[in-house]
């Protein structure tokens, strides 16, 4: 099987950037569910260790935010309720 100069000319393509943009509201998404789905399991009961990965994120999120790199959203915008 060959793949013809055009096949590939003509495939869509993202940037790093376009890529993030993309990810992000559904990754955002996806942490959420499963932040619930814990939090259900386990109502009174979470707690995140500075090991876990998802503390680091939570880090990062947090110093994007006071760079000014990023801008968090209240429930109310991004759910509309």
């Amino acid at each position: 099987m060959t793949i013809s100069n055009a096949n590939i000319i003509n495939q869509p393509t993202l940037d790093l950037q376009d890529l993030r943009a993309t990810l992000e509201p559904l990754l955002r998404q996806i942490v959420r569910e499963e932040l619930e789905r814990i939090a259900k399991v386990t109502p009174r009961l979470f707690y995140l260790r500075p090991q876990m990965p998802l503390y680091e994120d939570l880090l990062e999120i947090q110093r994007r935010q006071s760079q000014g790199k990023i801008k968090l959203h209240s429930h109310t915008e991004v759910w509309h309720e």
